[in-house]
């Protein structure tokens, strides 16, 4: 009797797992499983026709890659990240050194920018002159028609906490309410937004309320700033946010572009729906 119950069991395991693994559509001759649909909609939190569009896209992206010989090497992933960091104003290791506090995987950014230096080399190579450059005149236009975009707060209310040791400063942020150390000076501040840095700037804008900054150095220190608040809102210069309004632009395009494309090699594709 066990054994008959258990076989029914496996049975039944199995077949709910060839259901989920089974093949569902085909794209030229690659398949998308039922399990790759589940999941896609599970972590995306998107339909099941948003699921397999998304998926259709990703193998036809991943075939347009292989088959134009695209790679990233570490040397094109640095170069874009130094360019990612110049664009807000940064240099790049006060940029790196604010990702590896925001992802806790520093190679997951890594990756993500690798994939980047390999989209713009795709499109690169589909594009053949097709897309146009942003000039002066384009970035001008979208700054004012999209300033919602380049506000920042016109004052800052923080505390800055400063020390040369990082441990230190480390414990005041994780136990705000009861660390006490004589290696850390905190000196409330409000902060001009058109008399700081840039990078400061960025750093503050991607700050929630009653919150600390990832820590920067400044002066030969450690520092970090808690954000009492934040007040008003006036527009960033557009010479000061000229290479981000380039970048936006041109995402932009690229996205239409590459959107376009994928309608038309979906027309061209061999997909086979299965299930």
């Amino acid at each position: 009797m066990h054994k008959f119950l258990l076989a029914l069991l496996l049975g039944s395991s199995l077949t709910y797992a060839s259901t989920l693994n089974g093949i569902a559509i085909t794209v030229n001759d690659e398949p998308i499983t039922q399990y790759d649909i589940e999941k896609t909609m599970s972590v995306n939190k998107i339909s099941k026709n948003e699921a397999v569009s998304y998926l259709i896209d990703k193998i036809l992206y991943d075939q347009l890659v292989k088959k134009n010989n695209i790679s990233a090497d570490i040397f094109e992933t640095n170069e874009y990240i130094e360019k990612l960091a110049n664009s807000n104003g940064m240099d790049v290791y006060a940029f790196k050194s604010i990702v590896k506090q925001e992802y806790p995987n520093y190679e997951v950014f890594e990756n993500e920018a690798k994939n980047a230096v390999i989209r713009q080399k795709l499109i690169s190579s589909l594009v053949r002159g097709q897309l146009a450059i942003a000039n002066d005149d384009d970035m001008q236009l979208y700054y004012e028609k999209n300033i919602n975009k380049y506000l920042t707060s016109k004052y800052f209310e923080v505390i800055q906490y400063s020390s040369t040791n990082k441990n230190a400063l480390i414990d005041t942020i994780q136990n705000q309410a009861k660390a006490k150390s004589s290696e850390v000076t905190k000196t409330p501040l409000r902060l001009d937004s058109s008399k700081i840095h840039a990078q400061l700037q960025y750093i503050l804008n991607g700050t929630k309320q009653n919150t600390f900054t990832p820590i920067f150095t400044a002066d030969k220190q450690y520092v970090t700033l808690f954000l009492k608040q934040a007040e008003g809102k006036v527009a960033l210069p557009f010479e000061m946010v000229k290479p981000r309004v380039f970048n936006d632009i041109m995402e932009q395009r690229e996205q239409t572009f590459l959107k376009d494309h994928f309608e038309k090699q979906k027309v061209k594709a061999d997909i086979k729906v299965l299930r």
